[in-house]
């Protein structure tokens, strides 16, 4: 693929308007915002903050496993699932696994694409979001340095989009806040970018307690 193709193909995986579902989801932030723990921008930011580590140390190496070696990849599938143990973490992975998967395959109608897509289907896979995004990125010719670099920029934006839509910020304050936060994102990919499936890590033990409490919450906003 021709270098400003790629770069055409980045910014359409990075478009708000692709339809992986990601916007469906606060990644526990509308959950810690009703328990309390989150009411200012600073809050916000710290938050923010904790949630990308973590995906850098959960998620990520999903993420380089799948690109690495996609052949293995119903075991890196069923492997993140174990991992997993958080009931509404494990089902937006599923939604918007299954959702990207969808989404790829319909828009860019590539034979791997389906073969991948029916083989989760056939193999009743979890299909979870970061092992499908390293699978997908690799069979788009996507290189792994960007694939990285983009599921974190995704789940920056996803984080503050959520502080947006739930009034802790405003619409411009949510950019600076993604501005100033970038360089950290790509420091923690800089940091994570070699960890494997086996090195995968919950960090933050606090943040995974209040996005378990979302079902319970009265009123929703997102899905999880």
């Amino acid at each position: 693929m021709a270098e400003g193709a790629k770069d055409w193909l980045l910014w359409q995986l990075a478009d708000s308007a692709f339809p992986t579902g990601g916007f469906a989801h606060s990644g526990g932030l509308e959950a810690a915002s009703q328990q309390g723990e989150i009411g200012s921008a600073a809050e916000l930011a710290a938050f923010i903050q904790t949630s990308l580590d973590q995906a850098g140390h959960a998620a990520l190496p999903f993420v380089t496993e799948a690109f690495c070696e996609p052949q293995r990849f119903g075991e890196i599938d069923r492997l993140c699932d174990a991992f997993l143990s958080n009931h509404v973490a494990n089902r937006a992975s599923r939604s918007q696994g299954r959702a990207m998967l969808l989404a790829v395959e319909r828009a860019f109608a590539l034979p791997s694409l389906a073969a991948l897509r029916s083989r989760v289907l056939a193999e009743r896979l979890p299909g979870h979001l970061a092992p499908i995004f390293g699978a997908v990125t690799r069979q788009l010719e996507v290189d792994r340095s960007s694939a990285l670099r983009l599921f974190l920029f995704l789940a920056l934006r996803t984080l503050v989009a959520g502080g947006v839509r739930l009034g802790i910020i405003g619409s411009l304050e949510g950019q600076r806040m993604q501005s100033r936060l970038a360089p950290l994102a790509e420091q923690i990919k800089g940091r994570c970018e070699e960890l494997r499936a086996i090195d995968a890590a919950q960090t933050a033990p606090l943040l995974e307690i209040l996005h378990g409490a979302h079902d319970r919450l009265y009123s929703r906003l997102f899905h999880t």
